[in-house]
């Protein structure tokens, strides 16, 4: 017969250290008290009793006392249990489960907030009685599809659901969706202990591949119970025993696979008392080959489990120890409030490494992400030592610079290694993905230092060498404004930056560059002149020449129009077109002598004017707005014609008499590059 045993079966951590916990406050010389019994298990009960540990079983009881310890076992109390232990001065030593203390801090928090609890487990266990005790609103207990759909609540009011450690995982599923269904704003909390799951499903495993079942608990114990009905759904054969006294073992005569599992509160002792009577090999040898198959954890180790149970908040694994390991969320990723339940599932498979044997409360602590970081931090040296370029996120932006997230890693990249220019604002970076290289990395001490700026400054040369083997002098070529500045544009030809002076930016006149260009714009251009690295660029296009057909245009009699583009004492500029100026001298815009041409005219204004004089090799054009004036009658005349054309040439002066000559190009200022 071939006999095979649970390797979940026998007490949990929880229950192991309450019962332990009570054992040492035994040996103590005062007088230790359990307020109820430790475990269900009449046989644990018996043997502290034997040591002096008195079980209390009501509240009237702990008023009565006036010293001693009182142990709270693992199914844990109301509240007002801990206040009257306080207010009596007694000690108090809290073997609580952690998973109960964990639902009492639930229910606590969440009904403070008004919201109503539903608990689902057996009303009349004392576990469920301690969680009730810690609510502020008036509980729903659960237990069948008959209490689920008998809750009934205002529609304002909200749900949290919470559950016995012990009840069946698929029941409470079943419940919860019931109670779900009815619309109400609800939550869930699947507060079964990972032991309690892991338990259940290995027996219904066990059961489903057995000729035969025994189940061993105490008659009391809620989980022993639910592990009895698990069994019995997969195989008839099931027995629900206390000790072997209570297993006839001529039943099992003619099966040949027997399966052995055992309740939470039931002592290892008794597990080896049923098996010893079932198999030849003993408990003792059992016990070795469990040990033999465990892995041995010290902080720091890599381990291997499979997936026992998923929350929002962190994940329970099998690491083939006596405890279970525990991946809290922060321990796993680095994404705040991350739901856990959408990342990993019950039975993956999974590689973490021990932070803590003991996390408090009777769990190996696990972190899955110093594993992947340790593994990242291998690549990331390996990458500074080759220059490989990484891509990684901004997922903060520091005054000195951007914090980038690669894998699980964090890498920091200086605020003047970001760019190959000067950043004034590095919030544009936030929430973008860049690359880099890695200049230092120290993982141990938390020191890995990004360079994005290398990577622009190589592109960058890389881009200027494929330009200038293309380029050449007279190449028309569009670019992008990158700069502008009094004296001109620079220009990104897409590889190397070319200045447009202002004197080329234009046939016409410019008053400043930034009145004619904004960073971003795109404009066409050609190249003036190559020296080393430096183009010289233009916008004066030889096709576009305003003079090339101004001697047809600007004819000696020709009636022009214009705008005043400048004046001097001695005369004013007209703009006839963009680069083509014409000087209307002082002595040319009336008959009557005029002292300014401001004193008649003013910038902008639009004047007629004939041509009197044009000189296209010197690019120079003399207006007049006086000879478009009608003819004056003699008689009226005060002076002979030939007196006052005389008396306008005596009033010249030598300088006036020269800057007649002076054309729009060359009176104009021309800014120093």
């Amino acid at each position: 017969m071939e006999v095979i045993l649970a390797k979940t079966a026998g007490f949990c951590f929880g229950v192991e250290r309450a019962v332990n916990t009570v054992y040492q406050e035994a040996e103590k010389q005062k007088p230790v008290y359990t307020y109820g019994p430790i475990i269900h298990n009449e046989e644990v009960v018996r043997d502290l009793e034997s040591k002096g540990v008195q079980v209390i079983h009501s509240e009237e009881e702990l008023q009565n006392l006036s010293e001693g310890t009182v142990v709270i076992r693992s199914h844990g109390v109301e509240k007002r249990v801990y206040d009257i232990i306080q207010e009596r001065g007694l000690t108090l030593v809290d073997a609580t489960c952690p998973f109960v203390l964990k639902i009492h801090t639930i229910v606590q928090e969440e009904s403070e907030r008004g919201s109503r609890i539903v608990i689902i487990g057996n009303n009349e266990h004392p576990e469920v009685e301690g969680i009730k005790g810690w609510c502020k609103t008036t509980p729903f207990v659960v237990e069948t599809k008959e209490d689920a759909d008998a809750i009934e609540v205002s529609p304002e009011e909200r749900l949290v659901i919470v559950s016995q450690t012990t009840f069946n995982n698929k029941k409470f599923q079943e419940l919860v969706e019931i109670i779900s269904k009815k619309g109400y704003d609800s939550s869930a909390y699947n507060t079964i202990c990972n032991a309690t799951e892991a338990r259940q499903k290995e027996t219904a495993e066990l059961a489903a591949n057995a000729d035969a079942m025994i189940v061993i608990g105490g008659k009391n114990s809620s989980n022993t119970q639910k592990l009895y009905d698990i069994s019995k759904t997969e195989c008839a054969n099931t027995y629900y025993i206390q000790t072997l006294v209570d297993l006839d073992l001529t039943a099992f005569e003619s099966v040949s696979r027997v399966g052995i599992t055992a309740g939470a509160s039931t002592p290892k002792n008794i597990i080896k008392e049923v098996h010893d009577g079932m198999s030849e090999l003993s408990f003792e040898e059992l016990l070795q080959e469990e040990e033999k198959n465990s892995i041995q954890i010290a902080v720091g180790k890599q381990v291997e489990g499979e997936i026992l149970s998923v929350r929002p908040d962190e994940i329970i694994v099998n690491i083939n120890y006596k405890s279970e390991g525990v991946i809290p969320r922060n321990e796993y990723t680095n994404q705040p409030n991350a739901d856990l339940t959408t990342m990993v599932n019950v039975g993956d498979k999974i590689t973490a490494k021990v932070i803590k044997t003991n996390d408090g409360e009777g769990q190996v602590l696990l972190s899955y992400k110093r594993v992947a970081m340790d593994l990242e931090n291998d690549k990331l040296e390996a990458a500074c030592e080759n220059g490989d370029v990484l891509t990684g996120k901004v997922v903060q932006v520091m005054d000195g610079g951007l914090t980038v997230l690669y894998g699980e890693s964090r890498v920091f990249i200086p605020a003047s290694l970001v760019s190959d220019t000067y950043e004034k604002n590095l919030e544009k970076y936030l929430d973008q993905d860049i690359e880099f290289v890695i200049t230092e990395c120290n993982p141990r001490k938390r020191r890995i230092i990004g360079n994005r700026k290398m990577l622009l400054v190589a592109q960058k040369k890389e881009a200027q060498k494929a330009l200038f083997e293309k380029i050449e002098v007279g190449m028309t070529m569009e670019g992008t404004v990158k700069n502008v500045t009094d004296f001109g544009a620079f220009i990104d030809l897409g590889g190397a930056d070319g200045l447009l002076h202002i004197s080329e930016m234009s046939w016409g006149r410019v008053e400043h560059p930034k009145k004619a260009f904004k960073v971003g714009d795109t404009v066409k251009v050609f190249i003036k002149d190559i020296q080393g690295s430096k183009i010289a660029l233009s916008m004066k296009f030889p096709d576009q020449n305003p003079w090339m057909n101004a001697a047809e245009k600007y004819a000696v009699g020709t009636v022009v129009e214009g705008r005043v583009a400048r004046m001097t004492d001695f005369g004013a500029f007209i703009e006839l077109e963009p680069g083509v100026d014409a000087l209307l001298h002082v002595s040319q815009i009336a008959r009557e002598h005029i002292e300014k041409p401001s004193s008649v005219l003013t910038v902008g204004q639009e004047i007629t004017a004939k041509v009197v004089d044009f000189k296209e090799e010197d690019k120079k054009i003399s207006l007049s707005m006086k000879a478009l004036l009608p003819a004056e009658d003699d008689s009226s005349q005060e002076e002979p014609a030939e007196e006052a054309v005389s008396k306008d040439d005596a009033e010249m002066t030598p300088e006036e008499s020269v800057a007649e000559e002076v054309t729009a190009d060359t009176a104009e200022e021309v800014p120093e590059e």
